[in-house]
């Protein structure tokens, strides 16, 4: 067969596949518009970690604010505006929204992990690992470690976001920076059970069990700090006593100052 004959059926040949493709696509793309929503499945991704959203609560968002979903066309339904809904919500890190052929809408949802929560008079909020803070829930409360007292921070307890302000940020980071070094050392994040900030922006570390309580200064020099209340516990206690001091002072370097 001569070449130019190959190559004119070679071309032939691509055209009627791309013409089939086409009209498959296009056949496809008919049935899909002429489908409608049947149903929704939500999927709370990391439920068994954290409970602040739930399906019903999902399906109420979308029955509120959507404008609608059930009987609609599929190519109707507007899934990033979907996404942009649930993800406004204040424990929502991210969702996804997709349709699947049998007209089901899709949701999937992740939820915030909170480290820490910061207790103030009036009112709270969580933050989790990357300083972002979001709002208590009504419904349900995260088991974390709790900060209250005077928190440096102005925000409404209906803020959700970055906090504001350099000086705010970093407070937070370097609080966030010391939960993470109890909850990595396996002992001090089951053995303090309170931390409050004074007004001074001091910290006072109260342990489960005895009745001293720690002074840690700011929320630097973590370490070092840790290290100097573990040489209370391994030194100074078994030599006078459980309940001979009510105050042990770390804040300084090189120095543990216990008070009665």
């Amino acid at each position: 067969m001569r070449p130019f004959i190959r190559y004119t059926l070679a071309v032939c040949s691509i055209a009627l596949v791309a013409l089939c493709l086409m009209a498959a696509f296009g056949a496809s793309a008919v049935k899909r518009g002429a489908l409608t929503c049947t149903g929704l499945e939500v999927i709370i991704r990391d439920s068994l970690e954290n409970s602040f959203v739930s399906v019903d609560d999902i399906r109420r968002y979308l029955d509120s604010e959507s404008g609608g979903y059930m009987g609609r066309k599929l190519d109707s339904i507007d899934l990033a505006g979907i996404e942009r809904i649930i993800d406004g919500k204040s424990a929502v890190l991210k969702s996804e929204a997709y349709m699947t052929k049998d007209g089901i809408l899709n949701i999937s949802v992740t939820q915030r992990k909170p480290m820490v929560r910061f207790q103030k008079s009036d009112g709270g909020f969580y933050a989790d690992k990357e300083g972002y803070i979001f709002p208590l829930q009504g419904s349900y409360t995260a088991y974390v470690p709790v900060v209250d007292g005077n928190i440096p921070i102005k925000t409404s307890s209906s803020y959700k976001g970055q906090a504001q302000g350099k000086e705010e940020k970093e407070w937070i980071d370097s609080m966030i920076r010391m939960i993470r070094y109890m909850e990595e050392s396996g002992v001090w994040a089951e053995n303090i059970v309170q931390i409050s900030v004074q007004d001074n922006g001091d910290l006072i570390l109260v342990p489960r069990q005895g009745k001293e309580k720690f002074l840690f200064g700011k929320p630097d020099g973590i370490e070092a700090k840790f290290s100097r209340m573990e040489k209370y516990y391994t030194g100074i206690l078994p030599v006078k006593g459980q309940g001979y001091y009510s105050t042990v002072n770390v804040k300084y370097n090189g120095q543990i100052i216990c008070r009665k």
